[in-house]
């Protein structure tokens, strides 16, 4: 009797003990951090570059963009945030997607990289964010 209580307590433990990996898999990992910087969103690289979709899961930004260029491995990306915040209902940041290009074949090439932009969070639960170098703009929901 006392060694099935034994056996029946073990098991218990290591059930309770066992995480899911639901909980793992549901965890959304950004690729990069978003800069908040008025000197580097004026003077960062400006190579030309077009973008065509944005979408927000949970605290990432993922902006699908497109440039010329051989395959774009040699690309140095940034997303910056001008620093200034602009009072209205939804507040208002303003971003650039800063994109140093020195490729140079002729083949336009398709990316989409996601970004953290829970730095990016004001007062309340919302802020608009409007990209400089695109008319693209998305609300940001926390």
């Amino acid at each position: 009797m006392m060694k099935k209580k034994l056996i029946l307590s073990f098991l218990a433990l290591t059930f309770l003990g066992c995480s899911s990996d639901d909980d793992n898999e549901n965890q959304i990992q950004c690729e990069f951090d978003t800069l908040i910087s008025a000197e580097q969103f004026k003077n960062a690289p400006s190579d030309q570059l077009l973008i065509s979709d944005l979408k927000i899961e949970n605290n990432c930004l993922k902006i699908s963009f497109s440039s010329g260029g051989c395959d774009g491995s040699s690309w140095e990306l940034k997303l910056i945030d001008a620093g200034e915040v602009q009072e209205s209902d939804p507040p208002q940041r303003n971003l650039r997607l800063s994109l140093k290009n020195e490729e140079l074949c002729l083949a336009i090439v398709n990316r989409e990289l996601s970004f953290d932009i829970s730095n990016l969070q004001l007062e309340g639960n919302r802020v608009q964010l409007n990209f400089a170098n695109s008319d693209q703009r998305i609300l940001y929901e926390y």
